[in-house]
């Protein structure tokens, strides 16, 4: 009996000890909350503003151009200014190949290597005052050969959010004047 009041106790005091720390770690770290420099960098590239208040003509020529460069739509809400799309792509690459291979023959080790990524674009409107602003994301989920996520990634080059500013201003241009 008095050692069942010990085991009884023991269990309640880690039980106690484990509620406590658990507490301790579910607090919000202070600087959580505050924007670091590259934050700030990565949403200038992303967002671009256009001189118009038709929002609905910016979100049809960023749909169209969604579709041109291989995007399937997914979902689009012109109500709240968004929409997002997809498209799915190989993964495989040469150099992964080549070192499964060089693995498996030097150490018998069957390693993963990527399969399919999807690529998932989002873009998101906001009016403001005559202006829209546009932010456009792109991501990329990579699946390996054993259907397990390899990466998951926000691609963030500059070239390319660039290039596709550019041709959105091109389609609102020409959505513009019904071309």
């Amino acid at each position: 009996m008095l050692r069942r009041l010990s085991v009884q106790k023991l269990t309640l005091c880690g039980i106690t000890a484990l509620g406590s720390v658990g507490g301790c770690a579910s607090q919000i770290p202070k600087n959580a909350l505050v924007m670091r420099p590259q934050t700030i960098e990565w949403r200038q590239r992303s967002t671009r503003r256009f001189r118009t208040t038709d929002e609905k003509q910016i979100l049809s020529a960023s749909a169209g151009l969604l579709q041109d460069m291989g995007f399937i739509i997914e979902s689009s809400e012109s109500d709240l200014g968004l929409i997002v799309g997809s498209m799915d792509r190989t993964a495989v690459e040469g150099g992964q190949v080549t070192g499964k291979v060089f693995v498996f023959l030097l150490l018998r080790v069957d390693v993963p290597i990527d399969r399919n990524q999807k690529i998932r674009a989002s873009i998101v409107t906001h009016p403001s005052g005559n202006e829209i602003a546009v932010r456009a994301t792109f991501q990329r989920i990579v699946v390996n050969d054993r259907n397990n996520i390899s990466k998951l990634e926000l691609l963030d080059y500059p070239q390319m959010y660039q290039e596709f500013f550019e041709k959105l201003s091109q389609a609102v241009f020409l959505e513009a004047h019904e071309i």
